[in-house]
């Protein structure tokens, strides 16, 4: 009885890992209002009737979505890969808007830097259908909330110095740098790069100095 109810649970999570997928990328293409469920049962291989079994409207979808992207970002800052100096190389160049692991993490694999871009550009989405769908605003609403306390989790016991007022503002502004440049992802370049990434890592030294690890 066991293995079949691991097998029928293993089942349900590919099926929803197929719409999930499809989904992923028919948002992408063309939003979530221009996205229809009959081009997502398409391309999920599933039939419209099928993918309500898994998911009960597309609000649902949108949060499982929300969900996924947030988890992996506290899976990436559980590992205490938290680097300021990645973080400004990336910004400065537009690559990335997160905390990064170390470069070589990033080169080895070309998938997770476009997965990352897509999750961008997907997060963008929810924000804009956030502004008119209240069911979303919430879902960016709680997610967002979760992201920024797992980061004051972390950052905590590595500033125990900061008050939690004072890592709050901090983690705010590391918040709006990176969802700022993502939003400027698709505008023209103005700035040198070098010369961006060094008032970036100026600014990052000042807000959180780095750790003396000599000890």
């Amino acid at each position: 009885m066991q293995f079949l109810n691991s097998t029928r649970d293993e089942r349900f999570n590919a099926r929803r890992d197929q719409i999930i997928a499809a989904c992923r990328i028919c948002f992408r293409k063309h939003g979530f209002h221009g996205a229809g469920m009959a081009e997502i049962a398409k391309l999920s291989k599933l039939s419209v009737g099928q993918i309500y079994r898994y998911f009960v409207n597309k609000d649902a979808i949108i949060e499982e979505i929300v969900r996924r992207i947030v988890d992996g970002k506290i899976q990436r800052m559980t590992l205490d890969r938290y680097d300021f100096k990645q973080l400004a190389f990336h910004l400065s160049r537009r690559t990335r808007g997160e905390y990064f692991p170390n470069e070589q993490d990033v080169s080895s694999s070309s998938e997770s830097l476009e997965q990352t871009e897509m999750d961008q550009a997907l997060m963008q989405e929810v924000a804009a259908e956030a502004t008119r769908n209240t069911v979303v605003a919430k879902i960016l609403h709680d997610a967002e909330i979760k992201l920024f306390q797992q980061a004051k989790k972390i950052l905590s016991v590595r500033y125990p110095q900061l008050s939690d007022v004072e890592l709050t503002a901090r983690i705010e502004l590391i918040a709006v740098l990176s969802e700022g440049t993502s939003f400027r992802l698709v505008m023209q370049k103005r700035a040198d790069p070098e010369i961006l990434n060094n008032i970036y890592n100026q600014c990052f030294d000042a807000v959180f100095p780095p750790l003396n690890t000599s000890k």
